[in-house]
C-alpha cells in the first residue's frame, strides 16, 4: 500500500508546526522577561522582592492560561465550558493563598503566646515601636 501525501494533510501539518513554534517563542519571550527581573533584581534590588513575586506569579498564570488555550483547546471552546475550568483554578489558586495566610498567622501567634510567655515580652516589640522607652 502506497502512501500519498495530499495538499490538504501538507497544509494541516505546515499549520500545526507554525502554531507550535508560535507558541514556543510566546512562552520563551515571557520566561526571558522572568529571568531579566530577576538578574536585575539580584543586580539592583529594583523591583523590590514583593513586587517581584507577584508579577512572577502574574506571569506565571498567563503562561499556564496560554498553555491551557492552545493545547488543551479551551482558546476554541465555547464560554461556559472555559469558565467550568477557569474558575475551580481560581477557587483553588484562592484556597492556597487562604492556607498560607492562615498558616503564617497560626505559626505567629504560636510563636507570640507560648505558656509562660510574659504579656510584657509580647508587648514589648509592638511599644518599642512607638519610640516609648
Amino acid at each position: 500500500m502506497e502512501h500519498t501525501h495530499t495538499a490538504e494533510g501538507h497544509a494541516h501539518h505546515d499549520s500545526s508546526t507554525k502554531k507550535i513554534w508560535k507558541t514556543f517563542w510566546i512562552l520563551l519571550a515571557i520566561t526571558m522577561v522572568e529571568v531579566g527581573l530577576a538578574f536585575l533584581h539580584l543586580e539592583t534590588g529594583f523591583p523590590s522582592r514583593v513586587v517581584l513575586n507577584g508579577v512572577f506569579v502574574i506571569l506565571t498564570v498567563l503562561k499556564a492560561f496560554y498553555i491551557v488555550s492552545e493545547f488543551m483547546h479551551l482558546g476554541s471552546e465555547i464560554k461556559n465550558l472555559i469558565y467550568t475550568v477557569l474558575l475551580p483554578l481560581l477557587l483553588f489558586v484562592w484556597f492556597i493563598i487562604a492556607f498560607l495566610y492562615e498558616g503564617n498567622s497560626w505559626k505567629n501567634m504560636n510563636r507570640d503566646l507560648k505558656p509562660g510567655t510574659p504579656i510584657e515580652a509580647v508587648k514589648a516589640p509592638a511599644e518599642g515601636q512607638h519610640g516609648h522607652h
